[in-house]
């Protein structure tokens, strides 16, 4: 007999899988590690403060933590500004945690990091992107790098 046929496969090394969910805000898709989450809330009217000088927060996990509202950061137009009409995705950095504003909660997946290529290396607030199940493609939050550009935005 001695017939047959031999694949051989390789793979990159830099090839990640991650868990992650995938939120909606506007009409756009994110993914946000869920190694970073802390909470999912919808808060109530009253948890929300704009304090002069320190900016907007939400009053979660018994403390005002800071609302940082990703429709600015990446400039779309979202479904609710709102935050006790929105979701608010409470994410923990190297520095404590924030507040992300989010439209909607599209649910949980294992996704593979994709690399954003050289042009986009340097982006921040985002560290990947990857194909979702439906074939649509999600940038992958980096929670550090929100945090750095949400203070940059004032």
């Amino acid at each position: 007999m001695n017939k047959g046929s031999t694949f051989a496969l390789s793979f990159p090394l830099t090839m990640a899988i991650i868990d992650g969910i995938i939120v909606r805000v506007g009409s756009e898709r994110y993914i946000i590690p869920t190694t970073a989450i802390r909470q999912l809330l919808r808060p109530v009217e009253g948890s929300y403060n704009n304090i002069a000088g320190r900016g907007e927060t939400i009053n979660a996990m018994g403390k005002l933590l800071p609302l940082v509202r990703l429709y600015k950061i990446f400039d779309i137009k979202p479904e609710h500004k709102n935050p006790w009409e929105a979701i608010v995705v409470v994410v923990e950095g190297e520095n404590g945690s924030k507040c992300l504003l989010v439209d909607e909660i599209l649910g949980e997946e294992e996704v593979v990091i994709k690399s954003l290529g050289e042009s986009l290396k340097s982006a921040r607030g985002v560290s990947g992107g990857a194909i979702l199940g439906d074939g649509n493609v999600g940038l992958i939050l980096d929670p550090e790098g929100l945090f750095e550009l949400s203070e940059s935005l004032g």
